[in-house]
């Protein structure tokens, strides 16, 4: 590949490390590629990874006295885990009063003595303002990779819009009142299918450990891939750097059903959510991006130099931030109710300069990874999850099979 710039089980402890200051940042703020974190990456200290992440957007109204416990899978193992709570789409302030992270044992249920407080600069609750983000204290204890850990928070007084990701692929629970600090699953009653609030986790290891963000749509979100089971590419993915000595081991999923590239609609646009969803995390050294098959569904009118032009700016902002930009060409979608030819000669053409320009430090190839030898314009049957657009299980697992993990860092 070519590198177009050089850079530079377990359970969770008992304390509460409380010195830390809350920090509080515009949740669309670009992070600053500083001297600071360079020189503290060429001198092999440790720094926070993502080692979890989902998309923001507007996901209703909010609901008061209500808490929720969220499941989520880590990639990268590490320590002094710390959470980021979002308030991005939100229109007044809003204040999580209770905050607990344990590891999830089966259902709403916690590891018995692995549930524990989450601070704010010392302090029980954190108000976010309207279009903003919070990251807790960090807390102490190794969190291992691969771990189903469970958030768990509640509000007192929510209203407006909720901020959080619709499709999680994955079965969360929430209840009436305050139940964060129970270990037990008798008060979560309600089954949810959504995450709430809550959009990153990360966790301390070793400046020589970064991330990939996965920044899609709907395929890379998970659809079609069984839910519960952590069988979207980006999980599989995770799987495969966890079993290697390679660097880069977080992975965030930025997927987003429904979005495009160019326009808002199902959530902002890639370009409009790129420093927010992707830039802004800890420890990202890569950004895959592979979106585009919204933007040119039948009669959409965006062409390929608009995609283009696209594609362009996210490279160019990615590199700004100093990550590596790995490109993936758009899958086959035949059959699928919007595909016309029209489409579908935009779709080859975009996916010529995605393979041809040099413009990505790296290429993975979904196209011909997913497509059927008969029918290059048609997913492979069985890859197909019914729909002739979104991949089964084993179509993630062909994906993710597919990238070159070494293509994951520039630096190489």
């Amino acid at each position: 590949m070519t590198a177009r710039f050089a850079r530079a089980g377990g359970r969770l402890a008992a304390l509460l490390l409380i010195a830390a200051a809350v920090q509080v940042t515009p949740a669309a703020a670009r992070p600053a590629d500083t001297q600071a974190s360079t020189a503290q990456a060429a001198a092999g200290q440790r720094h926070d990874v993502v080692t979890w992440g989902a998309s923001a957007d507007r996901i209703g109204d909010a609901v008061s006295d209500r808490s929720y416990r969220l499941i989520v899978r880590t990639s990268v193992a590490g320590d002094d885990l710390r959470v980021r709570l979002s308030n991005a789409f939100g229109d007044r302030p809003l204040t999580f009063d209770s905050v607990y992270a344990g590891i999830r044992q089966e259902g709403a249920t916690v590891v018995r003595g692995t549930n524990r407080r989450l601070t704010f600069g010392g302090s029980r609750s954190v108000t976010v303002p309207a279009g903003a983000t919070a990251y807790s204290d960090p807390l102490p204890g190794r969190l291992p990779a691969t771990t189903d850990l469970a958030v768990s928070l509640h509000t007192s007084e929510a209203s407006g819009t909720a901020t959080g990701h619709s499709m999680a692929m994955q079965t969360s629970y929430a209840a009436e009142g305050d139940h964060t600090g129970e270990e037990a699953a008798a008060s979560w009653t309600q089954p949810i299918g959504s995450w709430f609030y809550l959009d990153a986790v990360s966790v301390r290891t070793s400046s020589a450990t970064g991330a990939v963000v996965a920044l899609g749509d709907s395929i890379t979100d998970g659809w079609q891939s069984t839910s519960d089971l952590n069988r979207r590419w980006p999980d599989y993915l995770a799987r495969r750097l966890k079993a290697t000595t390679g660097p880069v081991k977080g992975v965030a999923n930025e997927g987003i059903s429904g979005n495009k590239v160019l326009a808002d609609g199902a959530g902002q646009s890639a370009l409009n959510r790129l420093d927010r969803d992707v830039l802004s995390l800890p420890g990202v050294r890569t950004v895959f991006l592979f979106e585009g098959v919204n933007d040119i569904k039948a009669h959409s009118g965006v062409t390929a130099q608009d995609m283009i032009k696209g594609y362009r700016e996210i490279i160019a902002r990615a590199h700004e931030a100093g990550k590596c930009v790995v490109g993936a060409t758009v899958a086959p979608f035949k059959g699928w109710y919007e595909w016309d030819a029209a489409a579908e000669s935009v779709r080859q053409e975009i996916n010529q300069f995605i393979r041809d320009s040099g413009e990505f430090d790296a290429v993975t190839d979904f196209d011909r990874i997913l497509r059927s030898p008969y029918d290059h314009e048609r997913i492979l049957p069985v890859f197909d999850g019914g729909d002739r657009l979104h991949p089964n299980d084993k179509g993630m697992q062909a994906m993710a099979d597919a990238v070159d993990l070494k293509s994951l860092d520039c630096s190489e």
